[in-house]
């Protein structure tokens, strides 16, 4: 592609990041609806679009809306999850999908260690201690009971993010272990079979898994159980993977220790029962969240329409669709 504007219509449905909408704007004819819908696809919309542009870990681009475009060649993702897109349906009909991993892989670990942190040191309650005036009038802030010091780490997804994670705790000097569905080639940190396996070798346990069929409420009261009642949950990766209940309970009877949230199941709503718990500290899915990292998510999104339309290569095609990379090229 030149720099004068393509002809190729991409559809935006629902929410979208302005940066993505000015530059799908500028380099291609955009059209928009709504909200994800096939019923609001007009007959030039079904006849003309060859890509979309979606949020997608939160637009279901589904197979209904798939197959209403017989023309879609690439639906372009914001996000590294991709759990509202139906990827292997896309991929089965030649249909490349395209994330946004990397970009936002050292913000998200960085996220990922401030929330450990503010949730074993009691951080936000120290804070909120100062603020209410009650340091002049009743002394110090409690000793935690909780350190970072000696604990044992078990990251429940070691992709890129989890490697950016268990790099810096590294750092801090803490043991790393991690669950995968199967162990990372040359990767020198211990490997469990089983989540629950590890959750019982381990204090600390830090979900960064994608959401989706496979791995939906995979945490739950028997993985709590085995954490034990000194151990930290943190989760960074989706709500999904929690049973959110089952932790509420295990927080609320002592089975854990404490909790560091920043994504849930049915978000914006988060459960009362976890908002009343003193010893869960909750973030409204922020990770990343820095307008530095979500303007390059959103140039991704279009980079990745730009090189599909220009060269016929995705930059970042997810794992359903490499083989249509692979016929690309």
């Amino acid at each position: 592609m030149n720099d004068e504007k393509s002809p190729v219509t991409i559809l935006v449905p629902g929410w979208m990041h302005e940066r993505s909408v000015q530059r799908i704007d500028a380099a291609f004819r955009m059209v928009r609806t709504e909200r994800v819908d096939p019923a609001l696809l007009t007959s030039e919309m079904k006849r003309d679009v060859r890509g979309i542009a979606a949020m997608g870990f939160r637009e279901p681009v589904d197979a209904a809306l798939i197959d209403a475009l017989p023309n879609l060649e690439i639906i372009a993702s914001f996000g590294v999850g991709y759990d509202a897109v139906d990827a292997r349906h896309a991929g089965g009909k030649g249909i490349v999908v395209t994330n946004t991993p990397d970009v936002l892989t050292e913000e998200v670990a960085d996220t990922a260690v401030g929330l450990l942190i503010n949730t074993v040191r009691e951080l936000p309650r120290a804070e909120a201690y100062l603020r209410a005036g009650r340091w002049e009038r009743d002394g110090n802030y409690p000793l935690t009971p909780m350190t970072l010091r000696g604990r044992h780490v078990g990251i429940y997804g070691m992709g890129r993010i989890g490697m950016a994670i268990a790099k810096r705790l590294e750092a801090f000097g803490l043991t790393i272990a991690y669950h995968n569905r199967r162990p990372v080639e040359r990767l020198g940190y211990a490997y469990h079979a089983s989540l629950e396996d590890m959750a019982r070798a381990v204090d600390t346990l830090i979900c960064v898994v994608p959401g989706g069929a496979a791995t939906e409420k995979a945490v739950n009261a028997a993985i709590f159980r085995a954490l034990g009642p000194d151990g930290v949950f943190i989760n960074i990766g989706r709500g999904s993977t929690v049973d959110e209940e089952a932790l509420a309970s295990a927080l609320r009877d002592g089975t854990i220790r404490a909790a560091g949230l920043d994504v849930f199941a049915n978000e914006p709503r988060v459960p009362q029962a976890l908002i009343d718990l003193p010893n869960a500290v909750l973030l409204p899915h922020v990770a990343s969240a820095s307008v530095h990292t979500r303007n390059a998510m959103a140039d991704l999104v279009v980079d990745n329409l730009i090189s599909w339309f220009s060269a016929r290569k995705p930059m970042t095609p997810v794992a359903e669709t490499a083989h249509i990379l692979a016929k690309a090229t």
